[in-house]
C-alpha cells in the first residue's frame, strides 16, 4: 500500500480510566466525519443532473446527455469494487478526503472552463473520472462502520448514516437554485457544489479516525461485550487480510452476495431512471420551471430520509432482522408510485411531486438493507470489498442502463417506452430479493439455534 494510504498504527492502550470517555467522544466524531463526508460526496455527483436541461437547449440530445452521464456511474461501480479492497487496506481518513478533494476539482473544472462541456466526449472523460473519485465514499465509510461500530447496533446506526445519502443528494436541488440566483449561469450549478464539496473535505480529514486501535482503544467488540458468535470471533480478525483473501474466500464464492448484488442492478436502474431524468422529464412532459424541477428533486431525496428509517425499523422489529421481506414491501409501493408519476397527465404538479415523494421514501430502503446484508456477509477486514461489489452490480449495471438505456429509448419511442423499463426493473428487482427469503430465514434460525 502507498505510505500515505497506509491503515493507522496501532497506539499503545490507553488508561482504562481515560478508554471510555475517550470511545464515547471519538465514536460521535467519527459517524459525523463519514455522515457528512458522504453528503458531500452527493453534492458533486448528481448536480450534473441539474445542467442537463441546459446543455439540451444548447443542441445535445438525449442520448448524448445519457452517455456522457453514465461515466459517473461507470467509473463509481468499478471504483466501489476496486478501490473498495484498497480501502479495506488503507487509512480511512486519508482515503476518504482525499477522494471528495478531487471529485471536488473535477466539478469545479468542468464549471469554469467553457471546454470542459464542449463535447459529449470530454464530459463523458471528466464525468468518468469523477465517478472513479466517486468510488472512494461508501468503502471508507463502510471500514469506519465496522470498525467503530459492533454487530448489535450496526443496523441502527447503518440507517441512521444511510440518511446522509439523501441530505446530501437533497441538498443538490436547492444549493443550484442558489447557484442560479446569485450568478444567474446554469455552469454556476457545477462549480459552486465543487467548492463545497472541497470544505467538506478538509471537515473529513479533521474528524475521521482509522481504527479504534489507532487510538489507543480495544476491539469495538471487546469495548460492547458484542462479538458476531462467541466460537466464530477471535483477535486473529482484527488483522489485515490480502487482496487475494478477501476477493476470493469471502467475496466472489458468496451465493446470496451474487443475489443481492444483481437484485441491486434493477432497485439502481429504478432509482435513477427516476432520479436523474427527473429534471429533464418534468421540464418536458411536465412543464416544470428549473425552480420547480429543483425542489422536486430535493423532495425526492429528502423523502428518502424517513423511508429509510421506517424501512430499517420493519427489517429489525416487525420482520425480526429478515432484509428480504421490507424490501419487498418497499418495492411494491415504489412500483405503484413509479405508474401513477408515469400516468399522471401534465397539469396536476401536486400529484406528480406527491409521486416523487412517494418513489424517493420507498426506494432507498431496499438500497440500505443491501447495504447493511452485504457487511453482515464479509468479515470486517473486507466489508469495504462486499459493498463495493453490491455496489458495482448497481452503479455499472444498473446505472448505467438508467443514464444510457432510457435517453435511447426516451430519444426513439418517447418517455413511456422509459417509464415501461422502469416498472419492469421494479417486478426483476422483486423477484431477485425473493430468491433470498428461504435463505435468510435459515441462516437466522441457524444464529438463534447457536446462541
Amino acid at each position: 500500500m502507498i505510505g500515505f494510504l497506509k491503515p493507522a498504527a496501532h497506539r499503545p492502550p490507553l488508561p482504562e480510566d481515560q478508554a471510555d470517555a475517550t470511545y464515547k467522544r471519538l465514536r460521535l466524531q467519527v459517524f459525523l466525519g463519514i455522515f457528512v463526508g458522504y453528503a458531500g460526496y452527493y453534492l458533486v455527483r448528481k448536480n450534473f443532473s441539474l445542467a442537463m436541461p441546459y446543455l439540451i437547449e444548447e443542441g445535445y440530445s438525449k442520448t448524448d446527455l445519457g452517455l456522457a452521464l453514465s461515466g459517473v456511474s461507470i467509473a463509481y461501480g468499478l471504483s466501489k469494487f476496486i478501490m473498495g479492497n484498497v480501502s479495506d487496506r488503507s487509512n480511512a481518513r486519508v482515503f476518504m478526503s482525499l477522494g471528495l478533494f478531487c471529485s471536488a476539482l473535477i466539478m469545479i473544472f468542468m464549471g469554469t472552463v467553457p471546454f470542459a462541456t464542449g463535447s459529449v466526449t470530454i464530459m463523458f472523460i471528466l464525468l468518468l473520472m469523477n465517478g472513479w473519485f466517486q468510488g472512494m465514499g461508501w468503502p471508507p465509510s463502510g471500514r469506519v462502520m465496522v470498525h467503530w461500530f459492533s454487530l448489535r447496533e450496526r443496523g441502527t446506526k447503518m440507517a441512521i448514516w444511510n440518511v446522509a445519502h439523501n441530505l446530501g443528494g437533497g441538498m443538490v436541488g436547492p444549493l443550484a437554485i442558489l447557484a442560479m440566483a446569485i450568478f444567474a449561469d446554469w455552469h454556476s450549478v457545477l462549480y459552486v457544489h465543487g467548492f463545497f464539496a472541497m470544505g467538506i473535505a478538509v471537515f473529513i480529514f479533521l474528524t475521521v479516525r482509522d481504527t479504534p486501535q489507532s487510538m489507543g482503544l480495544s476491539t469495538i467488540e471487546k469495548h460492547r461485550n458484542d462479538y458476531p458468535k462467541a466460537f466464530d470471533y477471535s483477535e486473529a480478525q482484527e488483522k489485515e487480510l490480502s487482496a487475494k483473501a478477501i476477493f476470493l474466500e469471502h467475496v466472489l464464492n458468496n451465493k446470496l452476495l451474487w443475489t443481492i448484488a444483481l437484485a441491486n442492478a434493477f432497485v439502481y436502474f429504478v432509482r435513477y431512471g427516476v432520479l436523474d431524468w427527473a429534471p429533464t422529464y418534468l421540464s418536458e412532459a411536465k412543464q416544470f420551471s428549473f425552480a420547480d424541477s429543483g425542489w422536486a428533486y430535493a423532495a425526492y431525496e429528502f423523502a428518502g430520509i424517513p423511508g429509510t428509517l421506517v424501512c430499517g425499523w420493519l427489517s429489525d422489529k416487525a420482520f425480526k432482522g429478515r432484509r428480504a421481506p421490507a424490501s419487498i414491501l418497499y418495492l411494491l409501493l415504489t412500483l405503484a408510485c413509479v405508474v401513477v408519476y408515469w400516468r399522471n397527465p401534465a397539469g396536476h404538479p401536486n400529484i406528480d411531486l406527491a409521486m416523487l415523494i412517494g418513489i424517493g421514501f420507498f426506494i432507498y430502503g431496499p438500497i440500505m438493507l443491501i447495504g447493511v446484508h452485504a457487511l453482515d456477509l464479509a468479515p470486517k477486514k473486507a466489508a469495504g470489498t462486499a459493498a463495493g461489489f453490491t455496489g458495482l452490480f448497481g452503479y455499472v449495471g444498473g446505472a448505467v442502463a438508467a443514464n444510457i438505456v432510457i435517453g435511447m429509448v426516451v430519444d426513439a419511442a418517447g418517455w413511456d417506452a422509459g417509464f415501461e423499463l422502469i416498472s419492469a426493473a421494479c417486478v426483476l428487482a422483486i423477484g431477485l430479493i425473493a430468491l433470498t427469503w428461504r435463505a435468510e430465514q435459515h441462516a437466522l434460525d441457524q444464529k438463534h439455534s447457536s446462541v
